[in-house]
């Protein structure tokens, strides 16, 4: 079944808007780490000699899978108590069925609809062909799109409702340099509406910033000159 994605902004009960919540994924001791310390944007750009829908179709499927392997790590801790709904910074998402009916779901149900969409969108030769000579679909792009943007949907949670797992695990340097990759890439071809990623702008300002390198190592000091023998032998008298 297709599903549509919805999405509404939480509202804040009284009259205050509640203190924003202190995002753990923004400190420098976390931000600095990565896998890899090159611009990423050399890893997307369109080579010359490849087909954008080709390069595209690759690019999509990777993500997926990786995306879908970083999610598995933490699935344990991303249950229907823990996350009763699919969120990320101040949104919620909802999904809705081809009759237009809204669904507000888990977290874990809402991107398990996510990756079963995604798994049979790419493995469907008549959409991603992987045979020599097979033609792209009119409708290619609208549906990488989407992907993407359901994709992103899970990033945002990862960081949102799942940091401090994965820090447990020492995988947010995977993490970062994935989120990383992923919007070098979906900015690099208009694949999803800004208004869709601003909820993570500030992620994605710091980690889609070249890492600075690595401070010089200060070059060891010359070793200090023994000191004279007649200095050794000297003797204070008194």
């Amino acid at each position: 079944m297709d599903w549509l994605m919805g999405k509404s902004k939480t509202k804040p009960n009284g009259k205050k808007p509640p203190a924003e919540e202190k995002k753990q994924y923004l400190e420098l001791e976390y931000t600095k780490i990565r896998v890899v310390d090159f611009d990423l944007k050399e890893l997307v750009v369109l080579p010359r000699e490849i087909d954008l829908n080709e390069w595209l179709a690759s690019n999509t499927t990777t993500f997926f899978n990786l995306i879908n392997l970083q999610y598995s790590t933490i699935s344990e801790f991303c249950t229907g108590d823990t996350c009763q709904a699919m969120t990320a910074c101040n949104t919620i998402y909802y999904w809705y069925d081809e009759r237009g009916k809204k669904t507000k779901c888990t977290a874990p149900q809402y991107v398990d609809f996510v990756m079963s969409l995604c798994q049979k969108l790419v493995t469907d030769e008549e959409i991603f062909p992987t045979k020599y000579g097979k033609e792209f679909p009119n409708s290619f792009e609208s549906l990488v799109k989407k992907i993407c943007r359901y994709l992103f949907h899970v990033l945002a949670h990862l960081y949102w409702a799942h940091f401090k797992e994965t820090v447990a695990l020492d995988l947010q340097g995977h993490l970062n340099t994935l989120y990383a990759h992923f919007i070098v890439f979906v900015r690099e071809f208009n694949l999803v509406d800004p208004k869709e990623t601003c909820i993570m702008d500030d992620l994605s300002e710091v980690l889609c910033t070249p890492a600075p390198p690595p401070a010089p190592t200060p070059a060891p000091s010359a070793p200090a000159s023994a000191p004279s023998p007649s200095a050794q032998n000297h003797v204070t008298e008194r």
